[in-house]
């Protein structure tokens, strides 16, 4: 993913030195989610976005991301949210619960806001997969949410 966060750098449609982002980062499975939320606070920055603009909340679990984002996008001097979190499967359909259910709060949050919220979720089988998207090999998940919302934004 750092080649695309190359690519847009020097190429964004608007300037985000003014525009104020929110970063709610679930603790549950933190070992996962600090390195999304450096994944995503560094493409903030790179990208043009002041240090000072960025605000990180931090909540229980991935459960709780709607709620927070929904408080932290009816706030009037945010212009975008990035929820991350971490969900890997267990042995019962809680997995499947929860999974939908953070997906559908966070997509009401976009809709009823006008904000673009970003869905920085990982749900994956096992611990290693959550890893390899957490800044592994197959990139930081936190970073193209970051990039997700700048896009947005621009649109």
């Amino acid at each position: 993913m750092a080649g695309t966060l190359t690519s847009i750098s020097g190429k964004n449609k608007i300037n985000l030195k003014n525009k104020k982002f929110s970063i709610v980062v679930a603790e549950w499975n933190d070992d996962i989610t600090e390195p999304l939320f450096e994944g995503a606070y560094n493409a903030l920055i790179e990208l043009g976005a002041k240090k000072e603009n960025i605000t990180r909340v931090n909540v229980p679990g991935s459960f709780e991301l709607p709620l927070a984002a929904q408080r932290e996008a009816s706030k009037k001097n945010i212009d975008a949210v990035i929820c991350l979190g971490c969900v890997i499967q267990g042995d019962t359909p809680h997995f499947d619960y929860i999974c939908q259910a953070v997906a559908y709060g966070i997509m009401k949050v976009g809709l009823k806001s006008g904000k673009p919220i970003a869905f920085g979720v990982l749900t994956t089988l096992n611990k290693k997969q959550a890893l390899e998207r957490a800044g592994g090999k197959l990139g930081n998940k936190g970073e193209e949410a970051a990039i997700t919302v700048v896009k947005m934004l621009e649109s």
